[in-house]
C-alpha cells in the first residue's frame, strides 16, 4: 500500500513539474496522474495473475497425463508428482516441485496440498489435489481419476478455443468493413474517374 501511495504521489509530482499550462490544468493533471499511479500496480498484478492462471490451465492436461502414466507405472503419488513435475517448466510444474519439496521436508500431505490449492485456484488443480488426497487417505487408485481429469481438462480447453474462435469472427468482419471495403470503393472511384477523362 505504501508503494502504491508513493507511486501515486510521484506521478502527481511529475504532473506538477511537467505541467506548465495553468494552475487548474496542473491540479487536474496531477489528480489523473495520481490515480493512474495508485491503480497501475493493481492492474499489473491482476494481468499477471490472469496470465499465470491461463498458463496453469493450458499446462494441466499434459501434467495430468504425465502423472497418470507415472501412477500406472506403480509410483506413489509423491514420486509420480516428482516425475511429472521434473519434465515441464510451466507454473503448474513449478508448484508440483514445490509440493514435492515441502513433502520431502516433512510437511504433512494435507497441508502441502492445501498450499497447492491456494497458489493455483484453478478447477483442474483443485481436482488433482482432491484425487491425490483421496488416494493417500483411502488407497483409491490414482490413475483412473487422473485420466478422467486430463480428459475433462482437454475438453475444457477445446471449448475455450472454440469460444475464442467464435469471438474472432466479428473482429475480422470489422477489419474488413473498415479497411478493405473503403479501399475497394476508392479503387472503383479511381477507375470511374480514369474513364471520365
Amino acid at each position: 500500500m505504501a508503494l502504491k501511495c508513493a507511486l501515486g504521489a510521484a506521478c502527481a509530482l511529475a504532473a506538477v513539474v511537467v505541467g506548465d499550462v495553468g494552475a487548474r490544468a496542473v491540479v487536474a493533471l496531477g489528480g489523473i496522474f495520481a490515480c493512474v499511479g495508485f491503480l497501475a500496480p493493481d492492474a499489473a498484478l491482476l494481468m499477471r495473475a490472469a496470465s499465470r492462471a491461463r498458463a496453469v490451465r493450458a499446462e494441466a492436461p499434459d501434467v495430468l497425463d504425465r502423472l497418470r502414466l507415472a501412477a500406472e507405472a506403480g509410483l506413489s503419488p509423491s514420486r509420480a508428482s516428482a516425475r511429472a513435475a521434473g519434465v515441464g517448466g510451466g507454473p503448474l510444474c513449478v508448484e508440483l516441485r514445490a509440493l514435492v519439496a515441502a513433502r520431502a521436508l516433512g510437511v504433512p500431505g494435507p497441508q502441502a496440498l492445501a498450499r497447492l490449492r491456494s497458489r493455483c485456484p484453478q478447477p483442474e488443480v483443485e481436482a488433482l489435489a482432491a484425487a491425490i488426497s483421496r488416494c493417500e487417505r483411502h488407497g483409491a487408485p490414482l490413475a483412473p481419476a487422473l485420466a478422467a481429469l486430463a480428459e475433462s481438462a482437454r475438453a475444457e480447453r477445446v471449448s475455450r478455443l472454440l469460444e475464442r474462435a467464435q469471438r474472432a469472427a466479428p473482429k475480422i468482419q470489422l477489419v474488413v468493413a473498415l479497411l478493405l471495403v473503403p479501399a475497394a470503393l476508392l479503387m472503383v472511384a479511381a477507375g470511374l474517374l480514369a474513364n471520365l477523362r
